[in-house]
């Protein structure tokens, strides 16, 4: 199975457990970008909606375009009672979206999944003169808040993460954008903080692509083995959250 299908077997988990992002964030990408009544908006790959609602409740023509079946089906029971919203099951790389354009296209840790050259360039060929892509991504640091922690979390890794395949993701870079047509490209940071018990730790972790994917018996000892580890620390686990945004605009 690709990477990038794993997630959509474990849409509850990851409904529950993946990360939001903060408030001020919206804030500021929606009067930036001008988002409200009248505006179209699509979101790319919502998953079960960890980055949809600020923007749907703005009243602007909200669509989608998700790949997993059953990330879609769960978006659709969500937030298929809104009158401003629309989603469809597909694959962005080769969707066809007929005349739409779009005042704003934006990704929440999804379009470092399409190779660069169409995430780029399809999105800039789908925004209207003067429209927004936003791509927004967390990067999470629990070793600064529990050191110690951490180092026994490594043991654990260490022993039993094997993963029947090698995750590679890595290679797109935000800041290729200006090389598509894009300007004005910025970037922004933002901060948050997250508090797991063991089975919460447990239960995130295992929407990490690249764990969904290890076999048995590895899965089970190393999950056993971070329950454990994390119970021994006081059943407490804390993350430092850095919440990436990259704006950049289509030329007028």
């Amino acid at each position: 199975m690709e990477f990038r299908k794993v997630f959509d077997t474990i849409p509850e988990q990851f409904d529950k457990y993946r990360p939001r992002y903060c408030a001020e964030l919206f804030s500021d990408l929606i009067t930036y970008a001008g988002i409200g009544p009248g505006k179209a908006v699509l979101e790319l790959g919502p998953g079960t909606g960890q980055a949809t609602d600020p923007i749907l409740d703005t009243g602007c023509n909200y669509h989608a375009i998700e790949l997993g079946e059953n990330l879609y089906e769960m978006m659709k029971r969500k937030y298929g009672n809104y009158p401003n919203f629309s989603i469809v099951n597909d694959d962005f790389i080769t969707y066809d979206f007929g005349d739409q354009k779009f005042d704003m296209i934006y990704s929440a840790a999804t379009i470092q999944w399409i190779p660069e050259e169409i995430a780029f360039s399809k999105t800039f060929d789908l925004l209207k003169p003067g429209g927004v892509l936003a791509m927004m991504f967390t990067k999470a640091d629990y070793k600064t808040p529990n050191e110690d922690l951490y180092y026994k979390i490594q043991q654990i890794y260490s022993e039993y993460f094997k993963p029947e395949t090698e995750y590679k993701h890595g290679s797109f870079n935000y800041t290729h954008a200006p090389d598509y047509g894009y300007v004005n490209l910025e970037k922004h940071e933002y901060y948050g903080k997250r508090e797991f018990t063991a089975d919460e730790y447990v239960a995130f972790s295992g929407t990490h692509c690249d764990h969904i994917v290890i076999p048995e018996p590895y899965k089970s000892k190393l999950f056993d083995g971070l329950r454990k580890t994390v119970l021994e620390a006081g059943d407490k686990i804390v993350f430092y959250d850095t919440f990436i945004l990259f704006i950049a605009k289509k030329p007028l």
